[in-house]
């Protein structure tokens, strides 16, 4: 066992960055430390540290930001790790492959301590919370069991309208969740990087479609693209800390919605 140490470049700055994860004290939290800065600035994995939600969850402090940290806060989740130092040599996290799929694996391989049941109750929604902005939509609902649900509708055969349901007691995150990548529509890329996006983005880090088809198949899930935005849910609800055991929904929703309803869930909490 070993500590985490893992280099790739980001999705949007195109940088290369190396990720170190190191074990902390029980109760101590995540945190990003931005090591190639003077001080070494910390970065809480926290709700109020949110700085920005344009196609990835950016986290900061005074100057300090980190970006694209939704499918690592996933799987440190997904794996019961609540207590971690995430040290980075640069803005952005690693894309990887576009999933999870290998921070899963080294968190699993790493002395990181990870708790026996990830998702083990500590406390359920009392009241229903919701966002709406036209048909879509995020929502928390009371149940007696977690669950995650997300919808989405593209205007590509390739995509089309899918659904997911996951549930982390009859699922494992590791098979069900993380190795669902990132994807994109053709048409969109050359936009997203006039306006400064996805610079790091390629065919082997990212599925991309057209009208009708894939681009670079096979899939790994027939609804791969759900599962991927389910992936992204995690991530933004684990700013949470322990997420209230509830059934969490979303239907063509954005990194922005994810946040505004952990907030709105953070505010019933603390009342």
């Amino acid at each position: 066992m070993a500590n985490l140490v893992i280099s790739g470049m980001g999705l949007h700055s195109g940088v290369t960055t190396k990720v170190q994860v190191n074990p902390a004290p029980q109760g101590a939290g995540l945190c990003f430390i931005r090591v190639d800065l003077p001080h070494k600035p910390q970065i809480p994995v926290r709700l109020d540290a949110v700085h920005q939600t344009i196609l990835s969850t950016e986290l900061g402090v005074g100057e300090a930001r980190v970006r694209t940290v939704e499918h690592l806060l996933a799987s440190l989740m997904g794996l019961g790790v609540k207590d971690a130092q995430i040290e980075v040599d640069g803005p952005e996290l690693p894309l990887l492959d576009g999933s999870a799929k290998a921070w899963v694996e080294a968190i699993a391989a790493s002395n990181l301590i990870k708790q026996a049941e990830p998702f083990a109750p500590q406390v359920f929604l009392s009241e229903p919370v919701s966002i709406y902005q036209g048909e879509i939509f995020v929502a928390a609902i009371p149940s007696p069991v977690l669950r995650f649900s997300y919808g989405i509708d593209f205007d590509s055969a390739a995509i089309g309208h899918q659904w997911h349901s996951w549930t982390p007691s009859q699922e494992s995150f590791a098979e069900a969740i993380a190795p669902a990548r990132t994807f994109a529509l053709l048409h969109q890329i050359k936009q997203l990087q006039e306006s400064g996006l996805i610079k790091g983005g390629s065919l082997e880090n990212a599925l991309v479609c057209d009208q009708e088809k894939w681009l670079n198949p096979p899939l790994r899930f027939a609804n791969e693209p759900v599962r991927h935005k389910l992936l992204d849910f995690l991530g933004d609800l684990s700013l949470l800390g322990d997420i209230p055991v509830a059934h969490y929904l979303a239907y063509k929703a954005s990194h922005n919605l994810h946040i505004q309803l952990a907030k709105a869930i953070w505010e019933q909490m603390k009342d």
